[in-house]
């Protein structure tokens, strides 16, 4: 039986929150307002679109697939919405949310359309879509930006405000939070995903519909996209061809920090969400110290590799495990 400590060292989750409250001390130790409540919060808001955008890659990555276009939904639906509000401000701001919705499920049952019927791997079909998605954004807005001064107050308003004293955004991501806990932790479709993720053969004889799995993941990560379209604009305000550049690779790489295994079955909603602030906490920290954006990225980087690797190794273990059971059985 297994004691305590060895429950604990086996938890990735505790090693990450370990390991940022080193980073956070670590820091406060040169600038200790960094380590207040009312900053650290802040910091979470900050990272409160990264967050959500994780959650949303988990559920695909948990089923052995993978989403490089969630950053390309982001642009197109939060265009999208900008240009609805330009033109018709009257609209009311959640009418605009649920439609940035809906449009990002759509463009993400596109690609679970491609990978459950066409049977094309995930990977291929979301390079693939990832510039379809941003030159639609282009073709939408004809290269134009939407700036501020054609928002209206309030599609620019409602993130600005609080409730309990904490930004409208920050409820955004603890309920995205809540929510993804209880599906994949409290519903069949939870279990699902992860079953399709640890043994794909033994889930079609367990009566899993492997490919309408993968379906429903790819509709979350668009919806999730969708949202975070409409959060994205009206926090910084501008709608352009360009948001969200690159930012794929922060969304799988807050994964991959938190424990999400690329192989698929393993990952959690809380090692997603702390992957996500160690690269927030990375990201609002290392400019504070003086840390030049080269040395930033290099940072980030060797975290990813360290993330993988502790992931290969842990898998290996695992099958050693199961194949020593076998042997015994």
């Amino acid at each position: 039986m297994n004691s305590l400590p060895n429950r604990i060292l086996k938890h990735r989750e505790i090693w990450l929150a370990a390991a940022i409250a080193l980073l956070v001390g670590l820091i406060a130790m040169r600038f200790p307002a960094f380590a207040r409540l009312g900053n650290l919060l802040t910091v979470f808001n900050d990272t409160s679109i990264l967050i959500i955008l994780a959650l949303g890659q988990m559920v695909v990555i948990l089923t052995r697939s993978i989403d490089l276009s969630m950053a390309s939904n982001l642009a197109f639906t939060g265009m999208l919405v900008a240009m609805t509000n330009a033109a018709f401000p009257a609209i009311p701001v959640p009418v605009l949310i649920l439609t940035a919705m809906f449009v990002g499920a759509a463009l993400g049952a596109f690609n679970g359309i491609l990978v459950w019927k066409l049977g094309i791997p995930p990977i291929v079909v979301t390079l693939g879509t990832l510039t379809v998605f941003r030159g639609a954004t282009f073709v939408l807005s004809g290269g134009a930006w939407v700036n501020a001064d054609r928002m209206s107050p309030a599609f620019i308003a409602l993130q600005r405000s609080a409730f309990l004293g904490l930004p409208i955004l920050s409820w955004f991501a603890i309920c995205a939070i809540a929510l993804f806990y209880v599906i994949m932790t409290r519903t069949p479709f939870g279990r699902s995903v992860y079953a399709v993720g640890v043994n794909p053969t033994a889930s079609v004889y367990a009566g899993i519909d492997v490919g309408r799995t993968k379906f429903l993941a790819f509709c979350i990560s668009g919806l999730v996209a969708g949202l975070c379209g409409y959060l994205w604009v009206s926090r910084y305000v501008i709608a352009s061809t360009e948001v969200a550049n690159g930012y794929e690779l922060s969304i799988i790489a807050a994964c991959v920090i938190g424990g999400v295994s690329i192989a698929g079955g393993l990952g959690s909603v809380a090692g997603a969400v702390l992957g996500a602030l160690f690269l927030g906490i990375i990201g609002s920290a290392l400019p504070v110290v003086n840390v030049s954006p080269f040395w930033q990225m290099a940072i980030s980087g060797g975290a990813i590799i360290l993330a993988v690797v502790l992931n290969a190794r842990g898998e290996r273990r695992q099958g050693r495990i199961i194949l020593k059971k076998a042997a015994a059985a």
